[in-house]
């Protein structure tokens, strides 16, 4: 059990922001209610999806998933609803759509920011009836089936923007949930490590303190599915032996080399720092805070505005000395 939730192969929530959503995620799988899961694209949106179909009351039936931006318009209708025979050119036989696969189960769809605006309709009155109707036919049926949803877009952006359906954006988002970024969850990247090693089958199955080092460091601006493709190429380089900085990709491999950038100051930060310890050491006398700097006091009072320092020290200072 991870958060309340029971775990799967690839969830690893050893962080405390994946705690929490973990926690949230095991009261709300329970219901039937639609979710939808916000997230950077490679965070993991899918597994949590599967996370919450595996803790509800639909968990012994179908998970079906399907990416709505992989596939156009006019088919998209067809692999969700279904068809008739005869409904368009190819159409040899009736063909039920995700909608009844999915039939006591959970139904994912991924990337629905890019759903097309005609679909959307079609899809809010599925979600408002509970019926379906197979693409050529006449007669709607009766579907159950839970929706879950994810997008790596501003659904709200894009409600704003008319790109996407508001009364489909409400009806959708019951729930809604926000996968963070592996930068965010430095915790979880050596446990997520070595959990997408043991998949390869790698022989050593470890990884050089070094190439840790380089794992914990790095930003992981493609998230889990980039650290995924870094723990596959260690694999392959490394020919079983222990996975060393060398076998990395050469963006995480670079981190090694300055590990320790991130930590220093900006130069507005330290001159910031420098011109308010003056002043209070100098009781606030800008006239003698200005002869210490060696900077006329016009000079330190303009310096004091663009650094913020008139809140910092209080504004009679401005006027005093």
């Amino acid at each position: 059990m991870i958060g309340g939730v029971r775990s799967c192969s690839r969830l690893v929530a050893r962080s405390e922001a994946m705690r929490t959503l973990l926690s949230k995620v095991a009261i709300v799988a329970g219901s039937d209610a639609p979710v939808v899961i916000e997230g950077e694209s490679g965070t993991g949106k899918e597994v949590l999806a599967r996370t919450i179909h595996a803790n509800s009351p639909r968990a012994e039936g179908a998970f079906v998933a399907v990416n709505v931006a992989a596939l156009p318009a006019d088919l998209l209708e067809s692999e969700l609803f279904g068809h008739a025979r005869g409904a368009f050119t190819g159409a040899t036989a009736p063909k039920p759509g995700l909608f009844e696969t999915a039939a006591g189960g959970t139904l994912f769809l991924d990337e629905i920011g890019e759903m097309p605006h005609a679909l959307q309709v079609k899809l809010l009155r599925a979600l408002q009836d509970g019926e379906i109707r197979r693409v050529g036919e006449t007669q709607a049926f009766s579907v159950d089936v839970r929706i879950l949803c994810a997008t790596n877009a501003d659904l709200r952006a894009d409600v704003a923007s008319a790109r996407f359906r508001s009364d489909l954006y409400y009806r959708l988002r019951v729930f809604s949930f926000v996968v963070p970024p592996l930068r965010e969850r430095r915790e979880d990247i050596l446990p997520l490590a070595h959990v997408l090693l043991e998949r390869t089958r790698h022989a050593s199955r470890r990884f050089t303190p070094a190439a840790e080092h380089a794992l914990e460091t790095y930003a992981w601006p493609g998230n889990v599915r980039e650290l995924g493709n870094a723990v596959q190429h260690g694999a392959i380089l490394s020919r079983n032996a222990d996975i060393d900085v060398v076998h990395l990709p050469d963006d995480v491999a670079s981190m090694t080399v300055q590990p320790t950038l991130a930590r220093f100051d900006t130069l507005a930060a330290v001159e910031r720092t420098h011109v308010l310890r003056v002043l209070e050491s100098c009781r606030g006398n800008q006239a003698a805070a200005a002869r210490i700097l060696g900077i006329a006091r016009t000079t330190l009072w303009r310096k004091m505005r663009e650094l913020e320092l008139a809140s910092a020290v209080g504004e009679p200072l401005l006027h005093g000395g």
